[in-house]
């Protein structure tokens, strides 16, 4: 039995830049999150702009090739609004994409928001960050714990919304669904404030996905009192196993 917890928030900004949604058609799932760069002037109409986009996509034209286009049409249709409007000429957005389909799991994404992967309550992996501390990272220079509250936090190397001069995305391999597992899809707003061990203390305690959402917006809120709290989104999903009665 599959189930799903969407969420966003303000914070303590004028407007909410990042975008989440989510599609079911005969038992196959779509779910989005997009997080629009605000320093580059109308994030939320990127943002909105990706999100609709991979939907639409999802509902008309779902096929095998379906990630790999859907990250494709994004980047089309917010460079060629980026040209006919210029109140829009500098709007970007990272993007995460997650499809169960058939009992499989495949996402892609692009920026930093990510997609973590839990299963029997630890992860599995979560989506690497494209942006300068990941980069530092990854060249041994910091570590992996030393991203959140990095002073180059916010320069990102892949968008959507900036050229490309290849794929800038990145697409996992299918995963087969098994019981227990759980995928948790959040903005830098929302992960840069709530610990991995937090998030799977809490899973571990939680009886539900509504529960889990709750528990981990609620560490996310109290981690982000007296500061210019950004915008933060979170959706997740969870399999759970179905307990039939003793007989």
């Amino acid at each position: 039995m599959i189930t799903y917890k969407v969420y966003t928030d303000i914070g303590n900004r004028e407007v909410n830049e990042d975008s989440v949604g989510m599609l079911e058609i005969d038992g196959r799932f779509c779910f989005v999150l997009a997080d629009g760069l605000g320093g580059h002037g109308k994030g939320e109409c990127a943002s909105a702009m990706a999100v609709e986009t991979v939907l639409s996509l999802f509902d008309k034209n779902y096929n095998g090739d379906f990630l790999d286009t859907a990250f494709k049409n994004s980047q089309d249709n917010v460079l060629d609004a980026q040209k006919t409007d210029y109140e829009l000429s500098d709007m970007k957005t990272t993007l995460v994409t997650l499809v169960i389909d058939d009992g499989k799991a495949i996402w892609g994404h692009i920026g930093d928001s990510r997609l973590y992967h839990f299963n029997k309550n630890k992860i599995i992996s979560h989506t690497l960050d494209h942006s300068v501390p990941q980069m530092l990272v990854m060249s041994g220079e910091i570590k992996e714990k030393d991203i959140r509250g990095h002073e180059d936090r916010n320069r990102l190397l892949r968008v959507i919304g900036s050229p490309w001069s290849n794929h800038s995305y990145e697409l996992s391999k299918e995963t087969d669904l098994k019981k227990c597992q759980a995928f948790l899809m959040c903005s830098d707003g929302f992960w840069e404030l709530i610990e991995e061990k937090t998030m799977i203390s809490l899973l571990k305690k939680s009886s539900s996905v509504e529960e889990w959402m709750d528990e981990m917006v609620a560490e996310v809120k109290k981690n982000g009192i007296d500061t210019n709290m950004d915008n933060n989104s979170a959706m997740h999903r969870k399999e759970q196993a179905v307990h039939h009665p003793a007989m």
